[in-house]
């Protein structure tokens, strides 16, 4: 009796290593940015992506970033589970994000000098919470380029991404998970341009 040799085959359509940089393509990263966030070389986001092209039977890398795939065990798809079409009704404003040229100083200014309540950093990203809209500081050379990104939160991301596209809203990439908090939580988002190309957002944590 021969063993069988290798990894197990996994539940879901693609292995944990390739949702992340799946994720990561869908938020508009290079190869090179990706590879420097996971710690990984070029390479194997080459590889990971060119795996997750093949199992998904897609021809380019441009073609993941409108691909509408959830993980298996992603609590957005245990939260529409029933889930009823409704009326999307845009209004609350969950973040504002801003550049910052440093993020160990702006933490610091922003949560000690103006003692907004920090909520959590994670690498060049910090986020504070100013009165239930929360703060998004990002670390970036270019601290004035862009105007703040606009974030709607909404509470099921894949039906109002799809009562957008049907009024003709063109989207930069299909929703994809940010991240996933220690407590489960995970942050949900999708891009889109206004008229003169600047750039708003669904987001949700399920």
């Amino acid at each position: 009796m021969t063993s069988k040799r290798g990894r197990p085959r996994h539940p879901d359509v693609l292995t944990p290593a390739e949702w992340r940089v799946v994720d990561a393509v869908r938020h508009g990263m290079s190869n090179r940015e990706i590879a420097t966030r996971r710690g990984i070389s070029v390479d194997a986001v080459k590889f990971h992506v060119a795996n997750a092209l093949q199992k998904l039977g897609l021809a380019r890398r441009a073609e993941l970033r409108s691909w509408r795939g959830v993980p298996v065990g992603s609590a957005l798809r245990a939260s529409r589970q029933g889930v009823s079409d409704m009326a999307l009704q845009l209004g609350v404003i969950g973040q504002i994000s801003r550049p910052v040229s440093d993020i160990p100083t702006a933490v610091h200014w922003y949560g000690e000098v103006l003692g907004l309540p920090h909520l959590y950093t994670f690498g060049d990203l910090a986020f504070f919470d100013c009165g239930g809209t929360r703060l998004f500081l990002s670390a970036s050379e270019e601290t004035a380029a862009e105007p703040s990104v606009l974030y709607f939160r909404v509470d099921d991301i894949q039906s109002a991404y799809d009562e957008l596209l049907a009024r003709g809203v063109e989207f930069e990439s299909a929703p994809h998970l940010i991240h996933k908090h220690d407590n489960g939580v995970e942050e949900w988002m999708a891009f889109f341009p206004d008229p003169d190309g600047h750039l708003l957002a669904l987001m949700a944590q399920v």
